[in-house]
């Protein structure tokens, strides 16, 4: 079973958001939801420094936090690490949203009506006719059929090359690949350089791998 993962590297990133462009235009722009973002570092204030742009995305953790904050079995793991959402099945609680410690799960607007119904003991009460939401994320390209709810549980998605972001990245600062194959570029990378992953401290054990020093001996 492969394992995916995303490498990115910081010294290459130039901050011009094509990958966040390319993501929205391609999949869609749902009203409120964003599947990726860049931080921007403010100017540099001396002469010379270096700017360090920050791309945040789904970490498609190998212990996600978010799994066991979905009430509905909305997000699943697939057995390739992949972390999808099943749309037909968020009821845009935003439990995951709040679950996730990168901010990278956001929710897509939908309009809410409110009706007033009467409970068994007589009482009045609103009752929601409608979902606020469906929530969104970075899902590496792989899960199309996740947005329709077609992926079942155990059902891996056929690989595609390369997710959008690596393929249109102008400054060519993003790998994927399996890092259960010792040849891909992905594993490579992680063999020539020191890597960090976003709060590891925290035991999610994220997919996503950035670089910012210089290639090791």
């Amino acid at each position: 079973m492969p394992r995916w993962a995303m490498v990115i590297d910081l010294r290459k990133c130039i901050g011009c958001e094509t990958c966040k462009h390319v993501c929205k235009d391609l999949h869609g722009s749902p009203t409120g939801g964003i599947r990726r973002r860049i931080l921007i570092p403010a100017p540099a204030a001396a002469a010379g420094s270096q700017r360090t742009f920050f791309p945040i995305h789904c970490m498609h953790c190998e212990d996600p936090s978010c799994l066991d904050a979905c009430p509905t079995g909305a997000t699943r793991q697939l057995p390739d690490g992949f972390v999808i959402v099943d749309a037909a099945k968020c009821m845009g609680c935003g439990a995951c949203v709040l679950a996730c410690p990168y901010g990278a799960r956001t929710l897509e607007n939908h309009e809410c009506t409110l009706t007033m119904t009467k409970t068994d003991d007589g009482s009045a009460g609103l009752r929601r006719a409608a979902k606020v939401g469906t929530c969104i994320k970075c899902d590496f390209c792989r899960s199309d059929g996740a947005a329709a709810g077609s992926i079942e549980p155990q059902t891996v998605p056929a690989p595609q090359p390369d997710p959008l972001c690596v393929k249109y990245c102008i400054a060519e600062a993003l790998y994927f690949g399996d890092l259960e194959d010792p040849d891909s570029e992905v594993s490579q990378l992680l063999r020539r350089h020191h890597t960090i992953r976003l709060r590891e401290d925290l035991g999610t054990r994220p997919s996503v791998y950035y670089i910012a020093d210089e290639e090791s001996d």
